[in-house]
């Protein structure tokens, strides 16, 4: 547990060396560097290089577009090549294709193609550098420093904290001094992403309950003068009424933790908030209703509403951004045992509606459902809650986006906007009455865990039972079960648990914070 808290502090921490052997002392004085090239839509087969690849090979007399016409066919977006030995400064010099320039915003796609092909293009290149074991890089700005911050330091993440044997630490650089304000706040954006993904990434013997909440509080210290941190034991919990959340955590043998963030960015301190709720289950055996167990140890993750949340609020203190954000996450195991919740227990929420639990594997909705009774009493201006809710989002949109299932046009509208930026999409799903009434269809109590048809539109269920305990004009509910891991479907993100959709949900707190 110590060892995970310890690494929070350091895999996202910038300008990191690994000290090398006296026989690679050659690679600690010397950089690394990526540069980009275009397309050019002209002449078959030319390349165009980025401003900072023009002025490289310039530097060496003409010799990088030399190398690039003699070293094979055309340089193909995604694809790379390494030169060694044209430059004094830097032993090696890692080229990408970008693509055509300029590409912009593709509708049919729902995200900006330039900013992607950016992201691409510089995490391969310094993936490739790090496996040589350079550990300084400088990384081409192609037009778009905070892309290419972005790719770059997502392309370099990998949890290695509990092996002997490590990848090597980079530390990035902007080659020259275009947009330095953009490359950092590229920087900000992954390095939240980054934590999203170590905090999911981790073992649950190391990622409890009170690990988790204290992995944040140590993380938010540094921004105390903005934030407060309540972390709610499960006394609190009983007090609150918290049925629901306490039927969820009581077949564990670690307790509770109801983690409450302020984060009081505006000027005006009664602004209203925006409201951030994380789905926060640190280990899903599934309870009594037990997962097979294939995969199961992928249900550390289950967390991942709560870490995509709290790494959120992290980069907005971060920023500074200016504007309020409250974020809950409340946090527990589902485990099985003799005090755990058996199939078809009723259980109080706190809203005073109760809950007929069919299967305890259903349990996302149960913890989030006090959540967000609680946090309607800040009067919060738009609520946004995140979770790992569902295998039928998995099954409906794969891990191209995050469903979305909300009550306020407006709101879609401002998480879409946010995610094109970001290029982690959002897909709007549907919130029909007609899913309503299979979750107020209950033997023997107001709800039922389970849709009446149990696996039929099992997302948009799910989503329908939420908004049970949802008053509020502007609420969203993201189902990030498809997104939770990354195979080889985004090329800036090694295989693993994704941390997405956190840029997203920065982006969108900062378009609050600028457009009001």
């Amino acid at each position: 547990m110590l060892l995970v808290g310890r690494t929070v502090q350091t895999v996202v921490r910038r300008n990191l060396c690994r000290p090398f052997s006296a026989s690679k002392n050659y690679l600690h004085e010397r950089k690394g560097l990526v540069l980009g090239v275009f397309e050019d839509e002209g002449e078959e087969g030319r390349l165009q290089l980025t401003e900072a690849a023009a002025h490289f090979n310039q530097s060496v007399s003409g010799k990088l577009s030399e190398l690039l016409q003699i070293s094979g066919p055309k340089l193909k977006k995604g694809k790379s090549r390494i030169f060694y030995g044209i430059h004094k400064d830097f032993p090696c010099v890692a080229v990408v294709g970008l693509g055509k320039n300029d590409a912009g915003v593709c509708g049919a796609e729902n995200w900006d193609t330039s900013k992607e092909s950016i992201r691409q293009g510089m995490a391969a290149g310094c993936q490739l550098l790090q496996e040589l074991e350079l550990n300084s890089v400088e990384v081409d700005g192609c037009g778009d420093a905070q892309s290419a911050a972005e790719g770059a330091t997502l392309g370099l993440f990998h949890f290695d904290q509990l092996k002997s044997k490590k990848k090597t630490k980079v530390s990035l650089q902007l080659h020259g001094s275009a947009d330095a304000e953009g490359w950092e706040k590229g920087i900000t954006y992954a390095e939240g992403q980054n934590l999203a993904r170590l905090l999911m990434e981790a073992p649950a013997n190391h990622m409890t309950p009170t690990a988790f909440a204290n992995i944040i509080e140590e993380k938010l210290a540094p921004h105390a003068e903005r934030v407060t941190i309540n972390k709610r034991a499960q006394d609190w919990i009983k007090e609150q009424q918290m049925g629901a959340f306490l039927s969820v955590s009581k077949g564990s043998e670690e307790p509770p933790v109801f983690l409450e963030l302020h984060y009081n960015g505006s000027p005006d301190s009664k602004e209203p908030p925006l409201l951030l709720v994380g789905k926060g289950i640190t280990f899903d055996s599934g309870g009594i209703s037990l997962k097979p167990s294939p995969s199961m140890d992928a249900m550390r993750a289950d967390m991942g509403g709560a870490a995509t949340v709290c790494a959120s609020i992290v980069t907005a203190a971060a920023l500074k951004l200016p504007v309020n954000i409250i974020g809950l996450a409340p946090l527990c195991e589902n485990m099985p045992s003799g005090k755990a919740t058996k199939p078809g227990d009723v259980v109080t929420a706190k809203n005073g509606k109760t809950i007929q639990v069919d299967n305890t594997d259903a349990e996302g909705r149960l913890i989030l459902a006090d959540a967000l009774c609680y946090g309607h009493s800040f009067n919060p201006r738009a609520i946004v809650n995140v979770a790992t809710l569902t295998g039928a989002m998995d099954v409906a949109l794969g891990s191209a986006a995050t469903g979305v299932f909300t009550n306020s046009n407006w709101l879609w509208e401002q998480l879409h906007k946010a995610s094109v930026v970001t290029g982690d999409r959002v897909w709007r799903m549907p919130l029909f009455q007609h899913y309503t009434k299979q979750v107020t269809d209950s033997q023997l109590a107001d709800l039922n865990n389970i849709g009446k048809y149990s696996r039929s539109g099992g997302a948009c269920t799910a989503a329908a039972f939420l908004r049970e305990f949802v008053t509020a004009p502007h609420w969203a509910h993201l189902d990030i079960a498809g997104v939770m891991s990354n195979k080889d479907e985004i090329p800036y993100l090694r295989k693993g648990m994704s941390g997405r959709p956190t840029r997203t949900l920065v982006e969108f707190a900062a378009s609050l914070a600028h457009d009001g």
